[in-house]
This record gives C-alpha cells, sequence and structure tokens, in this order.
C-alpha cells in the first residue's frame, strides 16, 4: 500500500487531539479518519486509497543525529507493518526517548501492537 506524507501542521494538531492514541515503550500511535481520503483516491491515478503517515520527533529524544535515526527506524518499522493497515487514515508516530536503545524488531512490534489496540489491522489477526 502506497502512503503519502502529511506536511500540514493542522492536520499534525487534529491527529493528536482527536486522534485514537496507543501508548507503547517505544512510539505513540495517533490514528484518525482522513475525511479527505475519497477525494485524494479520486485523485489518483490508480483510484486506490491509501494512508497519510508522519512523524513527529520532539528535543527530547536528543541532538539531531538521534532524532534522525528515530525518524529512520520509525519509517521502517511503518514499512514492515503498512501492507497490513487500513486505508485511509492520518497516522502520525510520535518516538519516545526509550527508542535510541531498541533495535527495528523491537519498534515493529510495538507498532503492531499499537495498531492493533487501535483496530488498524485488515484482519483481526496482528
Amino acid at each position: 500500500m502506497k502512503y503519502k506524507t502529511i506536511k500540514e501542521h493542522h492536520l499534525y494538531d487534529k491527529a493528536f487531539h482527536k486522534g485514537t492514541r496507543f501508548a507503547g515503550k517505544y512510539v505513540i500511535v495517533f490514528v484518525l479518519k482522513d475525511y479527505a481520503a475519497k477525494r485524494l483516491q479520486k485523485a489518483n491515478p490508480e483510484k486506490k486509497a491509501y494512508n497519510r503517515f508522519g512523524v513527529s520527533v520532539g528535543k527530547k529524544v536528543g541532538g539531531a543525529v538521534q532524532r534522525n535515526r528515530a525518524k529512520r527506524i520509525l519509517r521502517a518499522g511503518y514499512f514492515a507493518v503498512e501492507k497490513e493497515i487500513k486505508p485511509g487514515f492520518l497516522i502520525v508516530l510520535a518516538p519516545r526517548s526509550e527508542i535510541l536503545q531498541a533495535k527495528s524488531t523491537d519498534i515493529e512490534r510495538d507498532l503492531r501492537r499499537g495498531f492493533f489496540k487501535t483496530g488498524m489491522f485488515q484482519s483481526t489477526m496482528p
């Protein structure tokens, strides 16, 4: 499944304040139904729905190198589970400071648990 990045600040705010939240050991997952999904699906040449995805890393995680590593690990974990996730949602991932000691498999496990708890998997089995 294809994804597109969230570029508008107001969409991050909507996901943070109105979205469903799961807080794991390494990452916090925010999920919100994308009300523009139908319009974006019509504009897509393949006519397929997709998720809009964003990563929000604060300075509490560390310096620039640590923040970029956290973003890279989160993206890799998301790519591992994206085929199993329902389309048409805004998904924002926010790492916790423990992410600096985590491996990508730990992040993937945490994301699977988060998407399962928020009801994002297409099937019932995580």
